[in-house]
């Protein structure tokens, strides 16, 4: 086995297990998984972030709107009534306007942000330091973790729009956001060593 320190720049991201036996190309793209696994897990803990405070996301088309506007233009919610949160929910504005501002009980926010928590030691930088492996399997458990608060706190799930949603579902759409330039496509991904890419067609040993 060899185990890789993986770096972006000069900044530890995680270690990786492999072996010699492996071809670059296939090592690439595991790492590169891995790699945009761990910035999934962390757009949806930053989602999920807003979601204990402020509840669901609106409509597209009620986003950014003052009440007047919304007064004004007649627009109506209608995920807000399927969509609660288990528990009853508490009013909490969000200024922003991008969502609801019906947000769970404190027991169900309690729910969510410790998943959090839990969802992002297990992919965390930290463990380069406790000398930990990140594998692909990692990755999948923290996704499911937050799943399963999602369903805990929404028995019902989430509107189609909610990015939560569609990140778990593999529609988000990154487009023109600073996410979408964070994301390394794997016709993208090059490993180097020593100041050296390596080559796709070789094998690491």
């Amino acid at each position: 086995m060899v185990q890789l320190h993986v770096k972006h720049g000069d900044e530890s991201q995680f270690l990786f297990d492999t072996t010699v036996d492996i071809s670059v190309e296939e090592l690439t793209k595991q790492v590169a998984r891995i790699y945009n696994g761990r910035l999934k897990v962390d757009r949806i803990c930053s989602e999920m972030e807003e979601l204990a405070e402020h509840g669901i996301t609106l409509p597209p088309n009620m986003q950014g709107l003052t009440d007047e506007q919304i007064e004004e233009l007649k627009l109506r919610d209608e995920w807000s009534d399927k969509y609660v949160p288990s528990g009853g929910m508490e009013f909490k504005k969000d200024e922003l306007g991008r969502r609801n501002g019906h947000a769970p009980n404190e027991k169900m926010k309690h729910v969510i942000k410790k998943t959090i928590e839990e969802a992002k030691a297990l992919i965390s930088k930290k463990q380069v330091q406790a000398n930990i492996c990140i594998n692909a399997k990692m990755v999948k458990e923290a996704l499911d973790q937050l799943r399963g608060a999602v369903m805990i706190v929404y028995p019902m799930g989430l509107p189609p729009h909610d990015p939560i949603k569609q990140e778990f579902e593999e529609k988000e759409d990154l487009s023109g956001t600073h996410a979408a330039l964070q994301v390394i496509e794997d016709s993208d991904a090059q490993l180097w060593w020593a100041g050296k890419e390596l080559q796709q067609t070789k094998k690491t040993g």
